[in-house]
């Protein structure tokens, strides 16, 4: 005969109202192999949940078009103390000649956070330089969208190809010149620590990786361009009819989750089994697209003579040898990202009016309950009126709103989300931008 449970073995129906059994915790992080269950948390009042919310998540917003009519808001969220969140989002107003404008981006990293801190700066850079040569070429001219896609595109694989050129270049004649090189002398150019450490933050770089959903909105607010690569998503609220919504997922993710995208590393590599071992590149890492992650995209001498020459680097490269030894015609990991086009049309209906771009993480919390978190979070969006004397006043931050209901909508599961007592983290990283369109 199977024995029960212990009489004295804690009984979900019979916990006290502060603590909470690892089912109760959103999204795929948390589970029973974290216990002892139940754990405790500290229960908030709705204004506490709120505000400790916000400190945590630490929400920005930033007002754009010619009357400031528009405004995206953002947080990065990660509530367990000892992690330091690998998300990171950009919102910014580009100035190209005399005409602005608005870029928003999700960027989720992986394997540490130097990479997609670089992205976030340094990505609205070069789209904005790219956009400048644009604008040249074309006299101040409105510009065809398919071509602004195609040059929003190469802006990001040019981003994502400085990474390891900049690299290559401090050795003339490339990664030849430096298979010629002792150990010693490669040692001695990367880690230049003690004299600003320029060329190893260069090759840091390569070591990491970050996926990135980028939003491009043109200066007459008519147009909208969405680069992807990974697994962030990208959602359009659309108003029907007064008060009634529409949504629509807007992304596809570049992982092993897609299909077309396993067919095409394969396609891309014939011959070449081990290629994707399950549903990883390499058996090694799930994105398909991406920045950095340069390990995957150039030769392995790339990474055995530089990348481990590099300290503090990785001491350890039995790990990297494990995908390194399949490594034979790279790049696996692509990072042309899958732009798409979306006009922007007052008059037309159904009218796009919020954009929502979000980490896997906040995609996680919600589970198969996106439609019913956005149908929540829509229904705390007064409608838009101004006061007397003609002011509109200012909201809530969307992406705070949206984050609340995401971990339930109430103060009990907000709570449990943000205070639960345990040693690792219980939630993935979430970042968050909002749109209004």
């Amino acid at each position: 005969m199977l024995a029960g449970p212990s009489s004295s073995a804690p009984q979900k129906e019979d916990q006290p109202p502060s603590v909470a059994w690892y089912d109760e915790i959103p999204g795929s992080i948390c589970g029973p192999e974290d216990g002892p269950w139940p754990r405790a948390f500290t229960n908030l009042t709705s204004s506490e949940a709120w505000d400790k919310l916000s400190l945590v998540s630490d929400p920005q917003s930033l007002a754009y078009g010619t009357g400031k009519e528009w405004r995206a808001d953002a947080l990065n969220f990660q509530p367990f103390p000892g992690a330091k969140s690998q998300d990171r989002y950009a919102m910014q107003q580009l100035r190209v000649g005399d005409r602005i404008w608005t870029l928003t981006a999700v960027f989720d990293g992986h394997l540490g956070d130097a990479t997609v801190q670089h992205a976030a700066y340094h990505v609205p850079i070069i789209v904005r330089e790219f956009l400048e040569d644009l604008d040249k070429k074309h006299g101040g001219r409105v510009v065809p969208p398919p071509l602004v896609a195609d040059v929003f595109s190469s802006a990001i694989r040019a981003f994502d190809d400085a990474i390891a050129n900049d690299v290559l270049e401090l050795f003339p004649g490339g990664l030849n010149a430096a298979m010629e090189m002792p150990d010693q002398q490669i040692h001695s150019i990367l880690n230049d620590q003690y004299v600003g450490g320029k060329n190893f933050e260069r090759a840091r770089l390569c070591m990491y990786g970050t996926t990135a959903l980028v939003a491009l909105v043109d200066p007459d607010h008519t147009n909208l361009w969405l680069a992807n690569l990974g697994d962030c998503q990208g959602v359009m609220v659309s108003e029907t009819a007064p008060q009634v919504w529409s949504y629509e997922v807007l992304t596809r993710v570049h992982n092993g989750q897609n299909n077309r995208e396993v067919e095409r590393v394969k396609r891309e590599h014939p011959g070449e089994p081990d290629c994707i071992i399950d549903g990883r590149v390499l058996g090694a890492i799930a994105p398909f697209r991406c920045l950095g992650d340069t390990p995957f995209k150039q030769p392995p001498e790339f990474t055995r003579r530089l990348l481990y020459n590099l300290f503090p680097g990785s001491n350890d490269t039995s790990l990297w040898e494990e995908f390194l030894v399949r490594n034979k015609t790279p790049p696996y990991i692509s990072a042309m990202p899958e732009v798409t086009h979306f006009p922007l049309d007052r008059l037309q209906r159904p009218l796009r009016r919020y954009l929502i771009l979000c980490s896997d993480g906040f995609t996680d919390i919600c589970g198969q309950h996106r439609r019913s978190v956005i149908d929540r979070w829509l229904r705390t969006i007064p409608p838009v009126a101004r006061d007397h004397s003609g002011t509109m006043p200012i909201p809530p931050n969307r992406a705070l709103q949206l984050l609340w209901q995401g971990l339930g909508g109430e103060s009990v599961s907000v709570s449990k989300a943000l205070t639960l007592d345990l040693d690792v983290p219980w939630l993935d990283d979430i970042t968050i931008v909002v749109q209004s369109l």
